[in-house]
């Protein structure tokens, strides 16, 4: 069989796979350990919910992806061990989380760094031309190229984990970023890393449909982890495999997950709060106060995620078009973190008057 005509073959399977294991479990899930994985808490700040919704989207994308890797290994005799074994650290991490085994915030990123490095050891990840010439020397050094690569998956999988607040928030805008790594890759060749997109952008639509607009599940922790992982590792292959992409578009691609976190941490730091403990003034937060204070909108939920995820398409859209033009995407990525600030001040300022 030809590898094109095996991969759709395979996506197809995988397409339907995943839906059915996204419909059984978002209907069985709050079944699971006298309904461990539903999500009781709706005071803790990071909740805009009010019903018993499971926490089951994460193992919901792990079954999933776990078929494809296994049919991926049938069809091709490869086994994708570095996904594979960065799908699992991650999920396993975020899940304890799901099924309340709760983890001291500053142990779990301890741990979540310790996985972190032993897998980019272990696989020797690597990251090629940067276009900051003095960072180029630096990730020469072996320890400073982990240190790196470990904060860069760090400030990804934790900005997931801060923006899955909201009806589709998270899965629609690492969908954009996937479906842009999946052009780009398919105009390159990229056959191997074309598929392994795909079927991960399979296992999200077919999580969406349970998510939004109305959520039967969440992702949790569980599927935050596993697919902010995912996206990350996602973008340093497609930058080693198109060193004609200026590094800095896909800076662009992650400013919004990665400005989250950093702001976020400063921010705590600012007004004496604890940097990894969660709060309500995230700017998805401010802007959905921002809808629910118009007055104009019944459900601002799911409209809160369009909101945002079509704001950040139209910011990115320039930086599609002069991708491989270091100097426009470096400027335009710090345009990007400017307007990101006035924003958030903005939003701030009027809910502060209301």
């Amino acid at each position: 069989m030809p590898a094109e005509s095996a991969s759709l073959s395979l996506l197809s399977v995988i397409s339907l796979a995943s839906f059915f294991v996204a419909l059984i479990t978002s209907k069985f899930s709050d079944k699971i350990g006298n309904g461990i994985l539903l999500d009781h808490d709706f005071k803790k700040p990071q909740a805009f919910h009010n019903e018993l919704i499971p926490r089951s989207g994460g193992l919901a994308g792990i079954i999933s992806l776990l078929i494809f890797f296994i049919l991926y290994n049938l069809l091709f005799q490869e086994i994708l061990i570095d996904y594979l074994m960065l799908s699992i650290f991650m999920f396993s991490l975020g899940f304890l989380e799901d099924i309340n085994f709760k983890i001291n915030p500053n142990y779990r990123l301890i741990l979540m760094i310790a996985l972190l490095v032993f897998f980019i050891t272990s696989f020797s990840i690597n990251l090629g031309t940067i276009d900051f010439v003095f960072l180029n020397h630096w990730m020469k050094n072996n320890m400073f190229s982990i240190i790196f690569l470990t904060l860069c998956f760090l400030f990804i999988i934790n900005g997931a984990n801060l923006i899955d607040g909201f009806n589709g928030l998270l899965t629609i805008h690492l969908l954009i970023i996937n479906l842009i790594l999946l052009f780009l890759n398919l105009n390159n060749n990229n056959e191997t890393l074309t598929v392994v997109i795909t079927a991960q952008i399979v296992v999200l639509l077919s999580f969406l449909l349970f998510n939004f607009p109305r959520a039967k599940m969440f992702l949790g922790d569980g599927g935050s982890y596993l697919f902010g992982s995912l996206v990350a590792f996602n973008v340093i292959q497609t930058n080693n495999l198109n060193p004609e992409i200026s590094s800095f578009f896909f800076c662009v691609l992650l400013f919004y997950l990665f400005f989250e976190v950093f702001f976020s941490f400063f921010r705590k730091l600012y007004i004496g709060a604890h940097p990894l403990k969660p709060d309500r003034q995230h700017l998805h937060m401010l802007s959905y106060n921002f809808l629910d204070k118009s007055q104009k909108f019944k459900d601002c939920n799911y409209l809160n995620s369009l909101m945002i995820n079509l704001v950040y398409i139209g910011l990115i859209l320039p930086a599609i078009f002069f991708n491989d033009n270091g100097l426009i995407c470096r400027y335009w990525f710090f345009s990007l973190l400017l307007i990101y600030l006035v924003t958030y001040y903005l939003f701030f300022s009027f809910l502060k008057k209301q």
